[in-house]
């Protein structure tokens, strides 16, 4: 008995010790980037800094955060974020709801479950997509941003399952009582997939706030330009300016720590809702995945 206690403790401590190195590997990256976004450009470009900054100085968040186009660009991805989730959650909701009963409740539901399937599979292509968009009136505005990816479907399939998971027992009992489907959903479905819905929600958040690459293609204005976009765009360059003064705070600056610093900043965000999220995000995707 003594000896499988000590055989216990024994795998405990290595699952532990497996476990902090895992997470330190994970962490000294971001801490390292952290450091170097608060170190100057001589001690960045030397590679001296380590997990602590190096003649500390704030010159990339202050060349950062002192632009009006970065605050411009913040409430832009603000907005792209809230007006996303809004769209994407009814959508997503609207779409897999139904595709969740089975074909003698939904007439055609198999026909439009392949289409699903084929448009998870088979995308139009970018240059297609573009047209459609362009022939919409829909270059440099924020929908541009929005509508081509309207309806995630791995999203869709996520709450698609975890609604076939709900007892069919409840929404029967809510039949007798003369419940509408819209009430039946509003009522019964959503709050008991309430973790899958956090967790599609942490996915669009994500994939709205992180996406860069739609501005690039759809918005010709640099002055529409959401956050993730814009300081991708951004960079040092000191060819045009005279100023003594100036040449000295950007001494101090290099696209090395101003990167580092991009990165911090677009980060920040996300780690402040992740915690809120964390308890629902396993239990969400396990929900989500499994057809019963």
């Amino acid at each position: 008995m003594y000896a499988s206690n000590i055989k216990g403790r024994i795998a405990d401590v290595i699952i532990w010790v497996f476990v902090l190195a895992f997470a330190l590997s994970c962490l000294i990256p971001l801490v390292n980037l952290v450091a170097i976004s608060f170190s100057d450009n001589a001690a960045a470009s030397a590679n001296l800094v380590s997990i602590f900054p190096v003649n500390p100085t704030f010159s990339s968040y202050e060349k950062l955060l002192s632009d009006s186009q970065f605050w411009r660009s913040f409430m832009i991805s603000v907005e792209r974020v809230v007006l996303g989730l809004f769209v994407n959650m009814g959508l997503m909701i609207l779409t897999a709801y139904p595709l969740s009963k089975s074909s003698r409740v939904f007439t055609g539901q198999k026909i439009y479950m392949n289409l699903v399937i084929f448009a998870m599979l088979f995308s139009g292509g970018l240059i297609p997509t573009f047209m459609v968009v362009k022939e919409l009136n829909l270059l440099d505005s924020i929908w541009s941003l929005i509508l081509p990816g309207a309806v995630p479907i791995g999203n869709v399939i996520l709450l698609m399952n975890a609604f076939r998971a709900v007892p069919k027992s409840l929404e029967e009992a809510a039949n007798i009582d003369g419940a509408s489907q819209w009430r039946i959903l509003g009522t019964i479905y959503l709050p008991i997939v309430l973790p899958t819905l956090a967790t599609v929600t942490l996915f669009t958040i994500v994939g709205h706030w992180n996406d860069y690459f739609g501005a690039l293609v759809y918005i010709n204005k640099t002055a529409n330009y959401p956050l993730q976009t814009y300081i991708q765009q951004l960079s040092v360059e000191v060819q045009n300016i005279t100023d003594p003064e100036k040449l000295m705070e950007l001494a101090k600056v290099s696209n090395k720590t101003l990167n580092a610093a991009k990165i911090v900043v677009s980060t920040l965000p996300l780690l402040l809702i992740y915690p809120f999220m964390q308890k629902y995000f396993v239990t969400g995707i396990v929900v989500g995945s499994v057809k019963e």
